[in-house]
C-alpha cells in the first residue's frame, strides 16, 4: 500500500518540476510580476491648493459726470443755530406752564377775530380759527374748515404759504385728503407764539398763500381783574 503513494508523490513532484521548467522557457514568472506591478493603482498625488492672495486696494467711489471735476466733499459735524423767534418767551405769556383757557377768554378772542374779518370785505375769502391745545401742542396739527378746503383750495397735497401781518413767510403742508396743515405749521405756531384760546383770521390771498391775523386771548391776571373791577 506504501508504494502507490510514494509513486504518486513522485509523479506529481516529477510534473510540477516539468511545469516549472516550461514556464521559465516561456519567460512566464517575470511576466507575471510585470502585469502586477502596471496593474495596480498608483496613488495620485495631491494637489497643493495654493492660498489665495486678496489685494487690498484703495479705490475712489464713482461719482456721477455733473459732480466728479468737483472736490470730494468732507463730512463733519458742524453746530447749526436756530433763530430766535423759534425760542423766544413771551415777556408777557408764560409758555413753560400752559393752561387751557377759559370759555370767556376763548370766546373774546374768537368774537374779536369775527370782527376783524367783517372788516377785511370780501375780496379775498377768509375764515376765523380759534387755537385749541392740539393745535398749538404736542402734534400741532391744524385741521381746516371743510367747506372751505373743499370750494378754495387744492384736491391734493400742495405746499401753502402763511404771510403773517409783519410780512414773513411761513413754508407748511396741506394735506389734501385730510383738510389741515401738517409740516411748518409747528414752526409757525412756535414764532408767533400761540397757545389755547388764541384765534387766527386766515385770508386766502393767492391760491395756496395765506394772510394770517393774530388775536391774542387776554391772560387770566386780566380777567381776573376785570371781574374784580366789575364787581
Amino acid at each position: 500500500m506504501a508504494k502507490p503513494k510514494t509513486s504518486y508523490e513522485e509523479t506529481r513532484k516529477q510534473r510540477m518540476e516539468e511545469n516549472r521548467k516550461r514556464m521559465e522557457a516561456l519567460n512566464l514568472p517575470q511576466l507575471a510580476q510585470a502585469f502586477q506591478t502596471s496593474s495596480s493603482p498608483k496613488p495620485s498625488p495631491m494637489k497643493r491648493q495654493k492660498p489665495r492672495k486678496v489685494e487690498k486696494q484703495i479705490v475712489e467711489v464713482r461719482r456721477s459726470a455733473r459732480v466728479a471735476s468737483q472736490p470730494t466733499p468732507v463730512y463733519r459735524e458742524v453746530e447749526v443755530k436756530v433763530p430766535r423767534s423759534y425760542g423766544r418767551i413771551s415777556k408777557h405769556r408764560d409758555l413753560s406752564n400752559r393752561v387751557y383757557a377759559s370759555e370767556y377768554a376763548r370766546a373774546e378772542a374768537t368774537e374779536k377775530a369775527e370782527e376783524l374779518e367783517s372788516g377785511l370785505g370780501s375780496d379775498y375769502p377768509t375764515f376765523v380759527k380759534p387755537m385749541l391745545q392740539s393745535h398749538v401742542t404736542g402734534g400741532f396739527w391744524l385741521g381746516l374748515p371743510l367747506p372751505f378746503c373743499r370750494k378754495y383750495l387744492p384736491k391734493r397735497d400742495a405746499a401753502v404759504m402763511l404771510v403773517d401781518e409783519e410780512g414773513e413767510e411761513y413754508p407748511t403742508v396741506y394735506l389734501g385728503n385730510k383738510n389741515g396743515l401738517s409740516g411748518g405749521w409747528r414752526g409757525f405756531s412756535i414764532a408767533h407764539e400761540l397757545v389755547d384760546g388764541d384765534a387766527l383770521v386766515f385770508q386766502l390771498i393767492r391760491p395756496t398763500t395765506f394772510k394770517v391775523f393774530q388775536l391774542i386771548r387776554p391772560t387770566t391776571f386780566e380777567l381776573c381783574f376785570e371781574h374784580s373791577g366789575n364787581t
